[in-house]
């Protein structure tokens, strides 16, 4: 028996991948002590540049090695 993970669509992956990166961008500039508008905004907008590129780029290609 060959165990396998579960599929996941690429748009979830991609909402995972920048919400983790968001919150990463938003504390870290919080804790370096940029203003907390600021911070969220610029975090906002990177989380937004990965999530595009994560859906578009990260998915795998069976035929590509």
């Amino acid at each position: 028996m060959h165990l396998r993970a579960p599929s996941i669509d690429q748009g979830v992956l991609a909402f995972v991948w920048s919400v983790v990166f968001f919150l990463y961008m938003w504390l870290g500039a919080l804790a370096i002590d940029v203003p907390g508008g600021v911070a969220f905004v610029v975090s906002l907008i990177a989380a937004a540049g990965i999530f595009l590129f994560v859906r578009t780029r990260g998915a795998d290609h069976p035929g590509r090695r």
